[in-house]
């Protein structure tokens, strides 16, 4: 399988942890001593006791039955499944009343002389189930062997007592309650009975059963029926058709026209028209329109008409009648009566269906009631037995609970009750010893972890790398505290830096100065540095410190080093030189001194300019063009210029400052900084476009880290280190092109 599929495994930093209990040992150790201290105290503290030991057999009643419920009386089960009955019943058996029971029996006192309190007494008395077993397992320790026996057998009778009371109490409540619901069950069978027969008498039901049977037949039968008369009115329809087809005219008209046509005084008039109009027609003949006897036949014949007209109105009750069809044969007049009689008989068959629809659509919705009704009886029907079945089953029940009330009946039984011990059982003060050891040292590592957790400092040489993310170029330890001390000064918040070779012994101070010289030697090839600023993210972390001894020991080194306090804020240098601050940096700039007059020689190779007299603007007096000319000036005269300036938390001089030099040289000491200020600093540095030359870990404790982040002759070739160096300048220079 390639490398590439293989999981990738989180490795776990055990080292880590480890510099995190070495960090925290004091209050590990501290509370694992209380912890064990705690343990030993209370395993001496305890005396030897008597214990007792008693059984009881957890058994389920079954002599009698609850009313309405279908357990027994004092029947025990779990309300899971996965529950098992012997647990409840071992709290009922040290439950308080047992307790108290056992207190009130045995008249148990306290050492000042009162009763004895449910909770003391519950402490003394241990009750657990054997698991697989329906038995009960009591124990009782005291110092009284005779007591704590007594203990256990009357913790075992009174939980038999109680129980059985608890059982008869129960059959109690069951017989009350039934003393109460007899008489609801009877009203309850009553009111069945009286809805049965109001609904009966309601729906006028007698058997549902044969009435059904009756409709389906009635309704058959009345299908018949509509049939037949829906196919004579279809007849009579096809008859009535033919007939006015052959008449020609329209039933009800036809029958008014004939009834008009055979009136006497019509007739009399239309053959007195029908004989004028033709001799109108022969006069017309015989002589020319406008001729006597023309004009007389014409008024007549319109008199005529008129009388015809007003006389078939009368007789027709206003309906229009023409001359042409009061002219009607007896043909005609045959068919028209037929017409009649079958409009008649049709209809006379539309009443006889409509009749009869009516008849089957009651029927019909009857028997689509008769299901709905046959439900309702039936439900009616099951209540009424329901009520029934519960009223003689309450019955039943009322004369079992009297019987089961009498009874003494308990759900367990006693296996064997505790004996006198006669040897007493000594505590394991060695188990509560090793148990305050193991829960001291559990807290301890705990509270070591809670407060590296709580501390956001940076603590170690690897977080300061992985915060800063700088090249790390000297790791200087904890300067020891056996070296020469200052006397304090009076407004100073701080301890005077001590200088390696004068106030504390070289090594092993020395050999990391050495170390950080040569590495800044081996920064660059084609210019060697001249000049650096000395800075840190916070105050006391030691920039002044590496200021003064990195200047020591390039001096040392044969080189002509000058060290300059821009610390215009809070200057320390002239105290550790042991000069006077009245004039210097400050005094250069704005031209009042010369440099001859502020630079003083402290020691050979190695001069010292004071900051000098505080001015209320440090960053316009470093950032103007005469601190630009003096540096090109240190320069010339000096083979290395080391600028201890303020930290760069909130305060730009190390910024402005470093844009006239080579880079800026960060010191970071581990439990000062915190992450935040790191961030921070690292933050600004990176947007200002500071060139950083690299970290010095100042003031590192040897113990809290591993051998390999320390500069010693003794364990680190030097050699190696400037090969690193020089490989990693050469990577960087060959990236830049």
């Amino acid at each position: 399988m390639a490398m590439e599929s293989l999981p990738n495994f989180e490795e776990i930093d055990i080292q880590k942890y480890l510099e995190v209990l070495q960090r925290r040992w004091l209050p590990l150790v501290g509370i694992f001593g209380i912890s064990v201290t705690l343990g030993c105290l209370y395993a001496f503290s305890l005396k030897p006791f008597y214990r007792a030991e008693g059984s009881l057999m957890i058994k389920t009643n079954r002599s009698s039955s609850l009313t309405g419920l279908p357990q027994d009386i004092g029947r025990l089960e779990a309300l899971n499944v996965n529950d098992n009955p012997l647990e409840t019943q071992v709290r009922i058996v040290g439950s308080n009343p047992v307790i108290e029971k056992t207190i009130n029996s045995l008249k148990l006192k306290n050492s000042e002389g009162k009763p004895l309190s449910i909770p003391d007494l519950a402490q003394q008395i241990k009750i657990e189930g054997i698991k697989g077993t329906d038995i009960v397992q009591l124990s009782s320790k005291g110092n009284d062997p005779e007591l704590a026996a007594k203990i256990v057998n009357e913790v075992i009778d009174s939980y038999i007592d109680l129980n059985i009371k608890a059982n008869q109490n129960e059959a109690l409540t069951a017989k009350e309650v039934l003393i109460t619901e007899v008489p609801t069950a009877e009203g309850i069978v009553r009111r069945a009975e009286s809805e049965l027969r109001i609904f009966k008498e309601k729906n006028k039901v007698v058997v549902l059963e044969q009435e059904s049977a009756a409709a389906v037949d009635t309704i058959s039968q009345l299908g018949n029926q509509i049939s037949q008369a829906q196919a004579q009115l279809e007849d009579v329809k096809g008859r009535l058709g033919k007939l006015r087809s052959q008449a020609q005219v329209d039933s009800s008209q036809g029958v008014i026209d004939s009834e008009v046509s055979q009136a006497p005084g019509v007739q009399k008039v239309l053959a007195q028209l029908q004989e004028a109009e033709s001799q109108l027609v022969l006069e017309r003949i015989r002589f020319v329109s406008g001729h006597p006897t023309i004009t007389s036949l014409e008024e007549k014949v319109v008199a005529l008409k008129s009388l015809l007209k007003e006389r078939t109105g009368q007789i027709a009750g206003g309906t229009q009648i023409t001359q042409g069809s009061l002219q009607v044969g007896q043909l005609r007049q045959s068919l028209i009566l037929d017409i009649t009689r079958a409009e008649a008989q049709h209809v006379g068959l539309e009443r006889q269906i409509a009749t009869l629809l009516r008849q089957q659509s009651a029927y019909i919705k009857r028997a689509n009631n008769l299901p709905r009704l046959e439900q309702n009886q039936r439900e009616l029907e099951r209540k009424l037995k329901a009520a029934q079945t519960t009223y003689e089953t309450l019955l039943n029940k009322r004369q079992e609970i009297d019987i089961a009330q009498n009874q003494k009946i308990a759900n367990a039984r006693v296996i064997s009750y505790a004996l006198i011990p006669d040897k007493p059982e000594g505590p394991r003060k060695a188990l509560f010893i090793i148990g305050g050891g193991a829960v001291g040292l559990f807290l301890g590592i705990i509270a070591a972890f809670s407060l590296d957790l709580i501390d956001r400092s940076v603590k170690t040489v690897k977080e300061a790398k992985e915060v800063l993310k700088y090249t790390v170029l000297a790791v200087i330890p904890t300067q020891i505290r056996n070296g020469k001390d200052h006397p304090p000064i009076a407004g100073l918040d701080r301890p005077v830096p001590k200088i390696i070779g004068r106030d504390i012994p070289y090594f092993p101070l020395g050999d990391a100065y050495q170390i950080l010289q040569v590495n800044l030697k081996f920064l660059c090839f084609d210019k060697p540095l001249k000049s650096i600023v000395v800075t840190s993210s916070v105050a006391k972390e030691g920039k002044s410190d590496v200021s003064a001894n990195l200047a020591v020991t390039m001096a040392q080194a044969g080189r002509r080093v000058l060290l300059v306090d821009a610390d215009m804020r809070h200057p320390i240098q002239h105290h550790i030189w042991g000069l006077t601050n009245a004039v210097g940096l400050s005094n250069v700039i704005v031209g009042q001194v010369s440099l001859d007059v502020a630079i003083q020689e402290v020691m050979p190779n190695l001069d010292v300019l004071p900051s000098g007299v505080l001015p209320p603007n440090p960053v316009a007096m470093l950032d103007s063009q005469r601190m630009a000319t003096l540096i090109s000036n240190f320069s010339r005269d000096y083979d290395f210029i080391i600028f201890d300036t303020p930290p760069v938390s909130g305060i730009a001089d190390a910024a402005v400052l470093s844009t006239l030099t080579d880079g800026i040289l960060l010191v970071v000491r581990p439990g000062v900084v915190d992450l935040n200020s790191a961030n921070a600093a690292k933050e600004f540095l990176t947007q200002s476009g500071q060139k950083v030359l690299g970290l010095v870990i100042n003031g590192v404790n040897i113990k809290n880290e591993p051998n390999n982040y320390f500069y010693s002759t003794k364990e680190r070739n030097r050699r190696e280190i400037e090969q690193d160096l020089v490989s990693s300048s050469l990577t960087k220079y060959s990236k830049e092109g």
